[in-house]
């Protein structure tokens, strides 16, 4: 079962924005689709946005306010505390809930097949990745989270980050040659943390079950564990126990498939020493 839909009613400021929303347009009489019409926007944004399926962006509630004339900018002043507490997603359906759960996580379970993990990623090598299909100043936005987001390898709540990586992933020359070799030497170096074990599966191996694509397991003590698989314009955060049994006994497939973690520090070497 996803959880997608649920993680934004968590938040308080968005559940505020939603009920405030609502009230304004019930209040004048309008229907979701008037109120859509008269904003130039569609009925089924005006529904998620009701409902917080969706976070409120800074457009629309300019937008609000000056349909309704508020005081004060009251929908843009909410919005703000929402982007200020941090609490504003950015990604596509299904990543607001895996960063909240990743932020309480205590056991990380890894899997990357096509680029390395958002946590293991450095500046340049996260600004390559993120900067397809967006202007410069939304990519610096999502890199500045993204980079927030890896405070976590430092929280003490954090008790175990096992990661395992294709090599394929380690040869392709994301940013060029100058950036590869600063992420590789940036993995070597996280990969001496006590708490972090890295795995990389080699080239060699030829098929395996990992071709099936990325996947993370998170394990927390307050809530059960859940499993995020990614996709190509979206992802999914499931939390049916049968689905995070599949894949952690995928994990354990893969992790036999892989290197050691002592040999896949000798094969990050390698691989820097040809960079």
């Amino acid at each position: 079962m996803s959880t997608d839909s649920g993680d934004l009613t968590r938040d308080p400021l968005i559940r505020a924005y939603a009920a405030l929303m609502r009230s304004h347009r019930e209040a004048a009489g309008l229907s979701r689709a008037k109120l859509a019409e008269a904003l130039g926007c569609s009925p089924g944004w005006i529904e998620k946005l009701e409902i917080c399926e969706k976070p409120p962006s800074e457009a629309t509630s300019d937008d609000l306010d000056t349909y309704f004339k508020t005081s004060a900018r009251t929908f843009h002043t909410i919005w703000s505390e929402i982007k200020k507490e941090g609490k504003y997603p950015a990604g596509p359906p299904g990543y607001p809930g895996y960063v909240r759960r990743e932020a309480q996580a205590t056991v990380l379970q890894i899997f990357t097949a096509l680029a390395l993990h958002g946590l293991f990623q450095t500046p340049e090598y996260a600004r390559e990745i993120l900067r397809e299909g967006r202007s410069k100043d939304e990519t610096e936005k999502l890199l500045a989270a993204r980079l927030e987001r890896q405070k976590i390898l430092h929280q003490t709540h954090l008790a175990q980050v096992s990661m395992i990586v294709d090599e394929g992933v380690l040869h392709r020359p994301t940013g060029g040659a100058s950036t590869m070799k600063e992420q590789v030497l940036h993995l070597s170096m996280l990969a001496q943390d006590p708490k972090i074990t890295l795995q990389i599966v080699p080239s060699s191996k030829g098929a395996y079950r990992g071709t099936a694509g990325s996947f993370t397991i998170l394990s927390s003590e307050r809530e059960r564990d859940v499993v995020y698989v990614e996709g190509q314009t979206s992802g999914q955060l499931l939390e049916d126990s049968r689905e995070v049994h599949e894949h952690a006994l995928v994990f354990n497939l893969i992790r036999g498939a892989a290197l050691s973690a002592d040999q896949s520090l000798d094969l990050l070497q390698t691989i820097v020493e040809g960079l």
